[in-house]
């Protein structure tokens, strides 16, 4: 069935569903516990049709969360979101003091007053909207990386077995093949029920989702209910917001716990590193059916359901390995390179064969999978490897240069920088990574926002520097600082030669760079290939464009 765009009615909103039954706010009040004060001619039948976040995308009948935020209080604008049409405010006892200011005296609206709106905000959105998840198979897939190729080549499996399939990531959402940018792994929860319910409504019986350790945290997939949960593994990132390991993998492991409110009912969890192997403890179910136990998947030694030997790889970075599971011997054919690939790929093979996928069907699908930003080859006919990839942690660093050493007699080089506003103690282990890694390192700028690009620099440069030379590859140069991206680009790709591999690493598929809060038009993936064309001359008229072959993740 194909989908079409639908909106708020603003423009650039997010997709709502065309048809949703109005739900009273006396039964919001009651489902949640929030006190309802009823503030001019409202009554306790106000219904509402919608809910959102921001004021400026309000739709009539709509519930609008006034919630805290880091510099103001969402209360404040509560006066636009009545204006527009709001009939419903979710808030908590400070914000409702603020309504008594901003609002004006005529003001006809009710108010839902909770100490901590944003716990119960997850499941309004799912009651407003009609409990979507409970009416398709929802599938989360989480972890540090991996998570885009995991979910990508799911899809693939799931739509080749004939299902009707929606995909909620990092790169894109997609509503039954139509797609619409993202600007969240995981959307908000208003966000989140209302494109569940918009597929729903345009047939999808599965939805594949990328699910953050922001979102679990911040209660943006409360209200879903998952049928499939799997784990990829988990590597330092995020400390910024989460402090430590532990509650990185606390967060992650909210989607696996049975006394989680947000646990799915099956989980499929990669074993290959400690935090999978916790993981997997932690989602078993004593007394409980075998069918309902966790499905572990290994690339290594540690014994698991799903085993994939020794791996295969051919000179066009295709990679096949044999592996086992309960019910036989099978072979896993991806084009995609790297033993953390083929984790992945093993992975996603598992996860569709608990959605009830043919082994079969699910293998030969991801044997053609592409993924926009993994490991992109940009091919202008040069005689060299040109590639774009999405690492940006440590861990990923590390396993893409390894992988990428495999494939080459050459040497490589890589371009670099660190994201601003983000996990600071990440930054020196990045270019530590990279001098181990690459005979040239590059350090440049990621997107900086509103931290002094020159800074993060120096903070990657201090962990490159401080490399040994006898840790890196033989024949390395000194390592680099170029600030501006393009330039770093251009410097790589005029290094290289017959036989060597460049890689620009940390935005993937990202067509923007933020610098002091603005976002400008920046990708990769034209810049190398702009690069290309100087050294090369423009491409044949055949030749692939940037875009077109995506292949890889960390």
């Amino acid at each position: 069935m194909a989908s079409r765009r639908r909106s708020s009615g603003r423009a650039g909103g997010p997709i709502r569903p065309r048809e949703v039954t109005p739900t009273p706010v006396a039964v919001l009040s009651t489902a949640t516990g929030a006190r309802l004060d009823l503030v001019g001619g409202a009554d306790r039948e106000t219904s509402v049709t919608g809910v959102t976040l921001r004021a400026q995308e309000v739709a009539p009948g709509d519930l609008f969360a006034a919630l805290p935020g880091a510099a103001t209080h969402g209360a404040r604008f509560a006066d636009q979101a009545v204006a527009a049409g709001a009939t419903v405010i979710l808030t908590d006892p400070a914000g409702r003091a603020e309504l008594a200011r901003v609002l004006p005296p005529e003001t006809a609206v009710a108010v839902l007053v909770h100490p901590a709106p944003r716990t119960i905000l997850g499941n309004v959105s799912a009651r407003v909207y009609g409990n979507p998840s409970q009416r398709l198979k929802l599938i989360g897939i989480t972890g540090t990386s991996g998570k885009t190729t995991t979910s990508y080549l799911v899809e693939a499996a799931l739509l080749a077995a004939g299902h009707s399939v929606g995909l909620i990531g990092t790169v894109e959402t997609r509503v039954n093949g139509v797609a619409q940018p993202s600007t969240l792994t995981t959307p908000e929860a208003p966000t989140l029920q209302a494109l569940l319910a918009a597929m729903l409504e345009d047939g999808v019986d599965v939805v594949v989702m990328e699910v953050s350790s922001h979102a679990l945290a911040l209660g943006r997939v409360d209200g879903a209910h998952f049928a499939i949960g799997a784990f990829t593994n988990l590597s330092q990132d995020h400390l910024d917001f989460h402090s430590t390991m532990r509650a990185y993998f606390d967060a992650k492991a909210q989607l696996f716990v049975p006394s989680s409110p947000t646990h799915a009912v099956r989980a499929v969890v990669c074993v290959d590193d400690e935090w999978g192997r916790r993981m997997a403890e932690l989602a078993r179910r004593p007394g409980e059916a075998a069918h309902l136990q966790p499905i572990t998947v290994s690339t290594g030694p540690t014994p698991a359901h799903w085993h994939a030997g020794e791996s295969h790889l051919a000179a066009d970075g295709t990679s096949k390995t044999p592996f086992t599971e309960p019910d036989g011997d099978h072979e896993l054919l991806i084009p995609l390179p790297g033993r953390y690939n083929v984790a992945n790929g093993l992975l996603a093979v598992a996860v569709a064969h608990a959605a009830g996928v043919s082994i079969s069907t699910a293998l030969d699908a991801v044997a053609s999978v592409s993924v926009p930003g993994r490991l992109q080859r940009i091919d202008l006919g040069q005689p060299f490897l040109a590639l774009v990839d999405y690492a940006h942690k440590p861990g990923a660093v590390q396993a893409v240069l390894a992988t990428l050493r495999e494939q080459t007699t050459g040497r490589v080089a890589v371009v670099l920088g660190a994201g601003g506003d983000r996990d600071t103690s990440k930054r020196p282990l990045m270019g530590d990574a990279a001098a181990r890694g690459a005979e040239l390192v590059i350090v440049t700028d990621d997107n900086p926002r509103t931290e002094d690009p020159a800074a993060i620099r120096s903070e990657v440069l201090a962990g490159a520097r401080s490399v040994a030379d006898s840790d890196r590859p033989a024949g390395a140069e000194p390592v680099r600082e170029v600030g501006d991206r393009a330039a770093a680009i251009i410097e790589a790709i005029g290094w290289a030669r017959p036989g060597d591999i460049v890689l620009v690493a940390g935005k993937g598929h990202e067509a923007g760079q933020e610098i002091d809060g603005v976002k400008h038009p920046f990708d990769d993936r034209e810049v190398v290939a702009e690069a290309l064309a100087s050294v090369t001359g423009p491409p044949a008229p055949d030749a692939p464009a940037p875009g077109a072959t995506t292949e890889g993740d960390r």
